[in-house]
């Protein structure tokens, strides 16, 4: 079984230097209140940042 380690630390890949899904893309606008989303400007659709989803999911759920 081969090491992860040479003795100098453990081996690094320096294209696995930014987390998996990590984007230098500016983030996009939310469309309520302009502040900034979770998702890339590139992003096709409505963008929420997480607050206004999360009450448009409130406003939307059944009260049932």
């Amino acid at each position: 079984m081969a090491d992860y380690c040479d003795g100098r630390g453990p081996l690094t890949d320096p294209d696995l230097s930014e987390p998996a899904g990590a984007t230098t893309e500016p983030f996009a606008e939310c469309v309520l209140c302009r502040s900034p989303t979770e998702y890339p400007e590139s992003r096709k659709g409505v963008t929420l940042c997480p607050v206004c989803e999360w009450q448009e999911a409130q406003r939307t759920s059944c009260s049932g």
